[in-house]
């Protein structure tokens, strides 16, 4: 029997380009090799290419998404995207393989366009009842008004780039003297910024995925900074806490459950998403939601479906299937 060939795109141009790495490691080496023919493939900014396990590398030909290896011409049958950031997660690698006719594993380009940048995939939400911090948005060309912003959002509140990701670029804000740094931070990674009001509440984390058809949420996981917030390295170097089961109760748990689902229904998401919320009084306050969610050792999805006893080498085969499937 022909094995599926699988191509794991990873890197990207962002500044998430390690952890896109991590991601698309743990995958490959996850990946049942008796029913997958496994290659990564590297989407840097110096080039597209395959890396092999004898540390060669073959050149992607853009044509087909595949490559000439010693005279074998690979072409992938479905590829899966770990690449967080630009071009992964922001649509244009889901574009590019539509046009190809190559079926992904994560969501289609609009839904990933959409929810990659945070300020419009907010203001879509909100229309269908889900609860947002108050916030605002602003634009390198546009003159800084602290003023308004304060009268706005208030102290403390975030700043964030719009369109980035693993919490490059943002910074919590407590005092009027560190807005212009924090805005001034956030242009390097961004030339849009979202500043939020601070929520106070607990910190969850929640992946949606489907099995045999069925929309399922895993178990929210709590996080719980030694940082200010749920910052980079609070994410990857150990500075948090992030605990599955989250320590909230039953009822909180189905309400930010049913509230990831419907965030993945009303955009018509496809692949795993994760969703982050703050609950405040047991209330679920969007953050936001995530189409390329990390899949490193250290990210909350594979530890989410560690503790639904489903092994990644299942969970990344049924996200395969599906991208089969919906082809």
């Amino acid at each position: 029997m022909k094995k599926t060939i699988v191509a794991i795109a990873m890197g990207g141009y962002s500044s998430e380009y390690e952890i896109s790495l991590k991601s698309g490691g743990v995958v490959y080496n996850a990946l049942d090799k008796t029913s997958y023919e496994v290659y990564a493939v590297h989407l840097i900014a110096e080039g597209w290419y395959y890396i092999f396990e004898d540390g060669s590398k073959a050149e992607v030909n853009k044509a087909n998404f595949g490559c000439n290896s010693n005279g074998k011409m690979i072409i992938p049958d479905v590829v899966f995207n770990t690449i967080h950031g630009s071009p992964g997660e922001d649509g244009t690698l889901a574009a590019y393989l539509e046009m190809l006719g190559i079926p992904q594993t994560s969501t289609g380009f609009y839904e990933a366009a959409l929810s990659f940048n945070k300020r419009d995939c907010l203001s879509v939400l909100k229309a269908f009842g889900i609860r947002c911090a108050a916030s605002l948005y602003l634009n390198k060309t546009e003159e800084i008004n602290i003023k308004k912003i304060i009268d706005q959002v208030g102290l403390p509140c975030f700043v964030k780039p719009n369109r980035a990701g693993s919490s490059f670029g943002i910074s919590k804000v407590s005092e009027i003297s560190q807005l212009k740094p924090a805005i001034e931070a956030a242009y390097k990674e961004d030339s849009e910024l979202l500043i939020e009001a601070a929520l106070v509440g607990t910190e969850v984390s929640v992946g949606v995925y489907i099995d045999t058809g069925i929309l399922k949420a895993l178990a929210p996981t709590e996080i719980v900074s030694e940082n200010d917030f749920f910052d980079y390295e609070a994410k990857y170097l150990g500075k948090s806490q992030e605990i599955t089961p989250a320590r909230i109760s039953e009822t909180e748990t189905i309400a930010v459950q049913k509230e990831a689902i419907k965030i993945y229904k009303s955009l018509n998401m496809k692949g795993v998403t994760r969703s982050d919320f703050i609950l405040v009084e047991g209330i679920p306050f969007l953050i936001e939601t995530n189409t390329t969610p990390g899949l490193s050792q250290e990210s909350i999805i594979p530890k989410q479906v560690r503790h639904a006893k489903i092994t990644l080498t299942h969970f990344f085969g049924l996200l395969i299937e599906n991208a089969l499937i919906e082809k």
